[in-house]
């Protein structure tokens, strides 16, 4: 029965996009450059200041990303690359892609991020990186990571695709460490529609994704038609089509200025479910490390208590889709997967915190639009949904 809190239907996410971005985007359809090009060229140098990171590579997504920085690794057949169960697929997908096996690392149950407590015992002769995934926003503890990561000689990939604008032990995603995939996607922190960066301190790793993002072309080539251009150019390795577009980036410079403030409000609206979910029988809520950091709040996400709710997370979404009320699921545990089942040989209880958190997990609305009253209104149905009403 619909409780009739809201008229129309209320998202989980919304971008927000200013005047002057839609300005700058009209502006590049109107230059006749589109693709990429000079915008590219400003996004990645504003990136690069925000990010306080030496190398940055705009790219059509972060899977775009996690792909080219893992094939810089230059990964051979029978290499392995750890990583978590409680990601988006892409992570995963992207290491087979890049020819290596995915391994996972089971999570936090208060985090969901990578336990690293069982991390030691999951690296071998053949592992060759460990990708962390800063879950929702949330950093994970780098310091244990890198430590491991230094005495085994591995090579870390962030998976970072939540965390644009998050800070571990003062120091921004993107400043330190290995290297960083972030994504643009609308329902991220930040959009360019659809895109994604790598960060890193690798000069050579920086030279092998700009050579592999636009078709193994040994230099720069958004400028060859203009009248400084040449159409001459070597062809150095078989590459792809990942280059981020200037129509992206015209949106992605204005969004980039008004991260820190998209943030912000975010957090805001995080506290406040943190502090009205925090005693209901029916809800864990997400807790916090005990290291010093910075929460992007990407995502609110607790778990339902399905007990004392009476109801599954699926018929919870259902229920609340019949109130007008969006929400998410991120993620189900990707190792359940048919594919990784069939040529990984993993199996349901092999990784038994992220498939409770997988089966329990869903994602309220969160966005900087949203406004208190809203919230609030998200809330009742929430509760009226709980009561039955």
């Amino acid at each position: 029965m619909s409780t009739a809190v809201f008229d129309s239907f209320f998202p989980f996410s919304r971008p927000s996009i200013c005047d002057n971005a839609i300005a700058e985007v009209v502006a590049c359809l109107k230059s006749g450059w589109i693709t990429t090009g000079p915008r590219v060229q400003q996004f990645s140098e504003d990136l690069q200041t925000y990010t306080e990171a030496p190398y940055v590579r705009p790219l059509s997504s972060a899977t775009a990303g996690l792909h080219l920085a893992l094939l810089g690794l230059h990964l051979e057949p029978g290499d392995e690359v750890i990583t978590t169960p409680m990601t988006f697929v892409a992570s995963l997908n992207t290491i087979v892609l890049a020819g290596a096996k995915p391994v996972l690392v089971d999570v936090e149950p208060n985090t969901y991020n990578l336990d690293v407590n069982k991390l030691e015992a999951a690296i071998t002769e053949k592992t060759r990186a460990i990708m962390p995934i800063h879950f929702a926003g949330l950093p994970v503890d780098l310091d244990a990571i890198y430590a491991l990561a230094k005495q085994r000689r591995l090579r870390v990939i962030e998976d970072a695709a939540h965390a644009i604008g998050a800070h571990y032990k003062g120091k921004i995603i993107g400043s330190c460490g290995d290297t960083q995939v972030f994504s643009f996607h609308p329902n991220k922190n930040m959009t360019t529609g659809e895109g994604g960066a790598v960060t890193t301190r690798d000069l050579e790793l920086a030279k092998r994704i700009s050579l592999l993002r636009f078709h193994g072309i040994d230099r720069e080539a958004w400028n060859r038609f203009g009248k400084d251009g040449k159409q001459q150019y070597d062809v150095i390795a078989p590459g792809f089509k990942y280059n981020m577009m200037d129509i992206q980036a015209a949106l992605g410079i204005h969004q980039l200025r008004a991260l820190n403030d998209f943030i912000e409000r975010r957090t805001t609206l995080a506290k406040r479910y943190l502090e009205k979910m925090a005693d209901s029988p029916y809800w864990t809520v997400p807790k916090m490390p005990d290291y010093d950091f910075k929460h992007a709040w990407h995502l609110f996400a607790p778990l339902i208590n399905p007990e004392q709710a009476n109801m599954s997370r699926d018929d919870f979404m259902h229920k609340m889709k019949e109130n007008n009320v969006g929400t998410g699921l991120h993620y189900q545990a990707a190792h359940l997967y048919p594919y990784y089942q069939e040529h990984f040989g993993y199996r349901e209880g092999d990784f038994p915190v992220a498939e409770m958190i997988g089966e329990r997990i869903v994602s309220l609305p969160l966005f900087p639009d949203m406004t208190v009253e809203q919230q609030d209104k998200v809330l009742q149905v929430i509760d009226n949904v709980m009561k039955g009403n």
